[in-house]
């Protein structure tokens, strides 16, 4: 290895500084497909140059964006194929816990699930990781941020959620596959509680999917953030109310909170 190091004129440094930097291309790679997939569920007719140019990727220049845009067949608009896509770049997958498992939820802190979605603001995206707890529909974590960088997006989240929440080794993380759910710093950090599961399609991350779009729609949307500062304090009020007072057919009518608290008192809910 030394001598493969002498012989293309790198230092060992600079050899894993541009292994490093790969690898979060990869990463990116992953999560880039899930958010040009919605921005043209969205936007049908949206270029790849603009979509660029909203996206704003950290580690892809705007005529690889392009071109890696061309290769998934984003030419026109084509029916959701993504999850083949991105098994086909190699991208680490993990099964479906709750198909495999036939779980059936109890209580709290047994599944929570996960995505990554866009916000627009002008002529720019950002970006909303959200984690749900699937039994009490409660926002444990969440984050806003500029990039689809692993440390800005699953990292702040799933650290809010473990502050959140006690007694939680063991509970199933139920995400759509995007990279910054399989890296290297959010497997070390869950390792040793949390069981990575994954869905196959969109459907098999339903209330995530539908979470991403109450917090937009619903508050967001109607909040107007006018810059990214603001769609932080935004999203906070967003999750405050949900959490506090959105009723759920699902809950009798109660908030997530309201629902949480009626356990650990042990009312009866009818």
């Amino acid at each position: 290895m030394n001598a493969l190091y002498k012989t293309l004129d790198i230092s060992k440094q600079n050899f894993h500084q541009c292994l490093n930097r790969l690898i979060l291309q990869e990463e990116e790679k992953g999560q880039l497909i899930k958010i040009i997939d919605k921005v043209r569920k969205d936007h049908p007719q949206m270029s790849a140059r603009v979509m660029y140019r909203l996206i704003r990727p950290t580690h892809m220049g705007r005529d690889k964006f392009e071109l890696f845009c061309f290769n998934l067949g984003y030419k026109v608009k084509q029916k959701k194929d993504y999850y083949r896509t991105t098994n086909s770049l190699g991208v680490t997958r993990f099964p479906n816990l709750l198909i495999e498992e036939n779980f059936e939820l109890t209580g709290v802190n047994q599944v929570w699930v996960s995505d990554i979605t866009y916000y627009r603001i002008n002529e720019r995206f950002y970006y909303l990781t959200l984690i749900m707890d699937l039994y009490s529909r409660k926002i444990i974590g969440y984050s806003a941020s500029e990039n689809l960088l692993t440390i800005s997006t699953t990292i702040p989240a799933v650290k809010m959620a473990m502050r959140e929440r006690n007694n939680y080794k063991g509970v199933i993380f139920h995400s759509d596959g995007g990279g910054q759910y399989y890296c290297k710093e959010f497997l070390a950090l869950t390792k040793d509680c949390i069981r990575n599961s994954m869905c196959e399609t969109v459907y098999e991350n339903a209330n995530a999917e539908r979470l991403n779009g109450i917090l937009k729609n619903h508050y967001l949307y109607h909040y107007s953030p006018e810059n990214y500062t603001s769609l932080k304090k935004m999203l906070k009020k967003a999750v405050f109310y949900y959490n506090e007072e959105k009723p759920h057919r699902a809950l009798k009518g109660l908030s997530p909170n309201s629902y949480e608290i009626n356990i650990r008192t042990k009312k009866v809910i009818s």
